[in-house]
């Protein structure tokens, strides 16, 4: 099943890194993120990709000018398309209608997980909606503390299912999602999503497992402990090859 990812945002809260790079070529074990997500649906037989360029797009063009040799002997198709410097996630994936399929599976080039993608393409199928989007616990970074009469009542460690489901990427998309996206500069987490949620054609396949995404200095820091760790989620994870 073909595979867009989006690898063209400033990725200003990683600036340490994204001043010289795109985002989503910032390294985990010597590696760019972005081909650690590639790997990891290729592992579940998706190896029909279509990236969404823009900031320091020929970073991005110039690694995979080099690296596709090795990937086509793998049976990877690779499509590298300019989105333009300052577009927003919908009006990426809007850019790209003449090379997308009648349904996909999208996410951001900034995050890494271990969900389940056959079991989210079933979830998908059995919903009949328009679109599916994967939703997640993130990572607690704090404890709470309960307090009454200026005395602490219950002192929690963290705990990620204190915190609500977010968007954690990893979609299944029609093609037809396009039609919500008005403009180039749109956010596909504004308007597109929640005129999709009015209209009860956004399902969500609720993953229960590990997932992280890359935001901060922080995030990459722990991404690389867990690589080095050798206990990758992302890897140890896989689907049949």
């Amino acid at each position: 099943m073909q595979v867009v990812i989006l690898a063209g945002g400033f990725g200003t809260r990683l600036s340490e890194e994204t001043d010289s790079i795109p985002k989503p070529m910032v390294s985990i074990g010597g590696e760019p993120i972005l081909l650690h997500i590639m790997r990891y649906y290729a592992s579940y037989g998706h190896k029909d990709f279509v990236i969404a360029l823009g900031y320091k797009m020929e970073i991005i063009q110039e690694y995979f000018a080099q690296k596709l040799p090795e990937l086509s002997k793998l049976g990877w198709t690779l499509q590298l398309i300019d989105t333009g410097l300052s577009t927003g996630t919908g009006g990426r994936i809007s850019l790209l209608q003449d090379y997308l399929n009648d349904e996909f599976l999208f996410t951001y080039g900034d995050g890494l997980s271990n969900v389940d993608l056959t079991a989210l393409v079933a979830h998908h199928k059995a919903k009949g909606l328009l679109a599916t989007v994967t939703a997640v616990r993130p990572p607690a970074r704090f404890g709470s503390i309960d307090l009454k009469n200026g005395v602490v009542e219950r002192f929690s460690e963290k705990n990620p299912q204190d915190v609500g489901w977010i968007n954690g990427g990893f979609f299944y998309l029609s093609k037809k999602v396009c039609k919500y996206i008005k403009d180039e500069s749109a956010s596909f987490e504004g308007d597109p999503l929640n005129n999709l949620v009015l209209e009860g054609n956004l399902a969500a396949f609720e993953h229960h497992g590990w997932w992280q995404p890359m935001d901060t200095l922080r995030d990459k820091r722990t991404l690389e402990a867990i690589w080095e760790s050798g206990n990758a989620p992302w890897v140890l994870a896989r689907g049949p090859q």
